[in-house]
């Protein structure tokens, strides 16, 4: 039996395998095919739609599925389809109009399962569409005809976050969803028991992996689950105090190559499942 044979390690990318400069270090890449050599199954969980990870899926080789939209979907990359998804209530738009009325400095994203759609576009949406390369698809968001994934708000500094989140908890339909912060900037709306935990579960389900033999690693608010569903979480330095608290341990930082120490410290026994 090999090393690490039965072990799905699940990665978050921004702020976790990937450097600042959003590339992935040599280090990382040479411990990941080690872990994959010696029978592990590594993969990543991101907030990112699968279009927006294929540079990083060509680099890297993940040997699982992949999981995306912050929980709403397991993707393949080989075969090129989703293996699992959940779509949002339709009643998702309501909440959009709310936000789109009241407050006039929120940028608007729509994602469904196969397009991004910018329906309100402000700063914060143009750095997403450098920083992902995604195409600028504009479109309202009630003439949208596809099953939503999620919501995306850019969040400037002309409006808060916590603002932001009140006028949406206001709602009546607001227990419908699960609400996330994703990034300094970005605010999500996901379908009710949606999120990056629930994705890990379901995840390993399909791969017929004990869930006590998981592993996952993180830095932000939309980590957290994940980080509590996993037989062991792993915040990394520059993970934000919310994550290092639900993680079971810290790591050196996403600038010192944290995965690759993660799975030298599993390789040494100095962490163990």
């Amino acid at each position: 039996m090999k090393k690490f044979e039965g072990v799905l390690l699940c990665s978050d990318l921004d702020g976790t395998l990937l450097s600042g400069n959003k590339s992935v270090s040599e280090e990382n890449l040479k411990a990941i095919e080690y872990f994959k050599s010696e029978g592990g199954r590594f993969t990543f969980i991101t907030g990112r739609m699968p279009l927006f990870v294929s540079e990083f899926y060509n680099l890297i080789h993940p040997n699982a599925p992949i999981g995306c939209i912050n929980g709403g979907g397991i993707y393949d990359y080989a075969a090129g389809k989703y293996l699992w998804t959940q779509a949002a209530d339709p009643s998702i738009l309501d909440l959009v109009e709310l936000v789109d009325k009241h407050l006039d400095g929120i940028g608007i994203q729509v994602n469904t399962f196969e397009h991004t759609y910018f329906c309100k576009d402000d700063p914060v949406m143009v750095w997403f569409r450098v920083i992902t390369g995604a195409k600028h698809l504009v479109r309202h968001y009630r003439e949208i005809d596809e099953p939503i994934a999620k919501i995306l708000f850019g969040v400037g500094e002309t409006e808060s976050m916590k603002d932001l989140e009140t006028l949406l908890r206001s709602h009546p339909a607001a227990d419908r969803f699960d609400f996330v912060c994703s990034e300094k900037k970005l605010f999500e709306i996901l379908a009710k028991g949606i999120n990056k935990g629930t994705l890990l579960v379901r995840m390993a389900e399909i791969l017929k992996i004990d869930l006590s033999k998981t592993v996952a690693v993180g830095d932000y608010n939309n980590d957290i689950a994940m980080l509590r569903a996993a037989g062991l979480g792993i915040a990394v330095a520059n993970a934000c105090d919310a994550a290092k608290e639900a993680a079971d341990h810290v790591t050196v930082s996403n600038e010192e190559h944290a995965i690759a120490r993660i799975i030298s410290d599993l390789d040494t026994g100095i962490l163990k499942l």
